[in-house]
């Protein structure tokens, strides 16, 4: 089991938390977090596999334990820069790539502006198929069907300690015991006034992402990089038919269910789930290639 370090590094001004781990010259995974969480997130995925690659997992501007700078633009393009910038920061060049959450919108509009860094793909419950979304989404929907500041400020009743552990609980009933609840008590106590603002502002962003999704997938389909997906059907935001839809776009990518997991499944599956990327990144980005 590797050692993780937790460490800062000051980038484009802001002071930023990252967890690493790994040979500096190894080849590199980046691991952009989703919400309401933060590398935190990763923390145990990283001992598995920091023997052989480079995982590096920021806390982005306003989540974990990185600052909330005045003039950030806390958008899905704002945190896609941010990843550059801290990619540049750290001299990483070519690098393969987590998808979860609504990192895995971010993690696409990075991986959109240069094809060629990309070396694979891992797929955790991220949604880019508007015709798959779960029964989860119907507030959401509610609120882009009809954008006025009260249906906004429903959304925001979400951002609380209670919606926190919704969130992480979010379809492990079957396997609830393995949820630690360390996931919303340590998120919910680093959510000030400000930030409930600014993750408001980010989950009423979903409306304009989905715009953004048949470009993310003629990316997939255009450039097709390696990919791995590993999914929890469970979940009630990104059920199985979300997990399936990447396969029309990626149609040898490497698709595998966890019938009792949720949207959380590191927390919840992480000795069935590493086994299968360990495999995965040995075969495509591993030292040498």
């Amino acid at each position: 089991m590797a050692v993780v370090s937790h460490r800062r590094v000051d980038v484009g001004g802001v002071d930023i938390f990252y967890r690493e781990v790994g040979p500096p010259d190894a080849p590199a995974v980046l691991l952009p977090h989703g919400y309401p969480c933060s590398s935190y997130e990763f923390r145990n995925l990283m001992t598995r596999l920091g023997d052989r690659w480079r995982l590096l997992a920021p806390d982005f501007p306003g989540c974990g334990y990185s600052a909330t700078p005045d003039g950030f633009a806390y958008d899905f393009d704002g945190f896609a820069a941010f990843l550059e910038a801290f990619l540049g920061q750290l001299g990483v060049e070519r690098f393969a790539l987590y998808l979860h959450d609504f990192g895995s919108q971010i993690g696409l509009r990075l991986a959109m502006n240069a094809p060629g860094r990309i070396a694979a793909l891992i797929v955790q419950n991220g949604d880019i198929y508007e015709d798959q979304l779960g029964p989860d989404y119907e507030p959401l929907k509610a609120f882009w069907n009809d954008p006025t500041p009260e249906r906004k400020a429903e959304l925001g009743k979400a951002i609380s300690l209670e919606g926190y552990r919704r969130e992480f609980l979010n379809g492990s009933d079957a396997v609830v015991d393995r949820v630690p609840p360390d996931l919303w008590t340590l998120h919910w106590s680093l959510t000030d006034a400000r930030r409930k603002a600014i993750h408001l502002h980010v989950i009423a962003g979903l409306r304009e992402n989905r715009t953004w999704f048949t470009r993310y997938q003629a990316y997939l389909r255009d450039h097709r990089p390696p990919t791995l997906i590993v999914w929890g059907p469970r979940d009630g935001y990104m059920p199985a038919g979300a997990a399936r839809a990447w396969l029309r776009d990626l149609p040898d990518a490497e698709l595998h269910l966890f019938e009792d997991a949720g949207h959380w499944l590191l927390e919840t599956h992480l000795d069935e789930a590493a086994p299968l990327i360990r495999d995965f990144l040995g075969r495509v980005h591993s030292s040498g290639d």
